[in-house]
């Protein structure tokens, strides 16, 4: 019923964001460039798709592993998760993480960090690698790019908007102030708050998944504990912040904010949700 639940809860928000895409286009009408806007934001993100997972594993210097003691591991939880065994990497930082990537179940890579490596114990390594298994059997890679997609399309359209607002000539174009105001800055800021919403329900999805997966929730709660603290001690020196939400938490150390600009749920909550699960 959960899995049910977080899998509606994502749908209402990508409706969320289609509808505030298609209410800026009705707002602006004809204007020039909207077109040509979309189709280039619309390519960037089918490249990215394509393309990320070697992008992000590069990123990282990942190494492919293709025996021993973590292969296998990973193998036993994909059979569990009746998936194709996915390519699995190492990357080389104490930071305690992992992530998964590849637009599809067949083109799947699991990566670990070698810090997470030496923190967790094998049970709760297991549990964060159906974790991650449970994002590429929920097909977040696709369901994100098309958050990222619609989220980029609004943000370059509001700058194209308030390009012209400063230089346009016009001055029918440029409107009620309010509405200028709502275009150019609110609209973008919310089409961020809800790509951030859904980046967190995947989240809480995929810890469902994987501890259904193992059958073990304790097991993964247990593990976050420690990646939350481990993150702190050691936050990420290398990658870049914009991939943060490929991790199972973010990487990289935060400041105070608020949880709406979080990529990830609050630990203590996602610890909660699981220690009340049943499998």
């Amino acid at each position: 019923m959960g899995k049910i639940s977080n899998q509606i809860k994502t749908v209402l928000l990508l409706g969320a964001l289609t509808g505030l895409m298609l209410w800026i286009g009705e707002l602006i009408g004809g204007a020039s460039g909207l077109t040509a806007a979309f189709v280039i934001v619309l390519a960037m993100n089918f490249i990215m798709y394509w393309f990320s997972d070697k992008i992000v594993l590069a990123m990282y210097r990942a190494k492919e592993v293709k025996q021993g003691k973590l292969y296998d591991m990973v193998k036993d939880v994909a059979r569990k998760a009746s998936l194709p065994m996915p390519k699995v990497y190492t990357i080389p930082t104490r930071n305690p993480n992992a992530f998964a990537t590849g637009r599809s179940p067949k083109n799947a890579a699991v990566a670990a960090t070698d810090g997470i490596l030496e923190l967790l114990s094998e049970r709760e390594l297991k549990a964060v690698f159906a974790h991650e298994l449970g994002h590429v059997a929920n097909r977040d890679t696709l369901i994100t790019t098309i958050a990222a997609t619609i989220a980029g399309v609004i943000a370059y359209v509001a700058s194209m908007m308030r390009y012209a607002a400063f230089f346009g000539n016009d001055d029918r174009d440029r409107g009620n102030i309010f509405e200028l105001l709502a275009l150019t800055i609110i609209t973008p800021l919310v089409a961020t708050i809800i790509q951030l919403a859904i980046s967190r329900q995947r989240e809480y999805l995929a810890d469902e998944t994987g501890a259904r997966t193992v059958k073990d929730p304790v097991a993964l709660a247990d593990a976050l504990l420690k990646i939350d603290a481990g993150v702190k001690a050691s936050p990420m020196h290398m990658g870049n912040e914009a991939t943060s939400s490929l991790f199972i938490e973010n990487p990289f150390r935060t400041h105070a904010l608020l949880n709406l600009f979080s990529t990830h749920p609050p630990i203590p909550e996602r610890v909660a949700r699981l220690r009340k699960m049943k499998v």
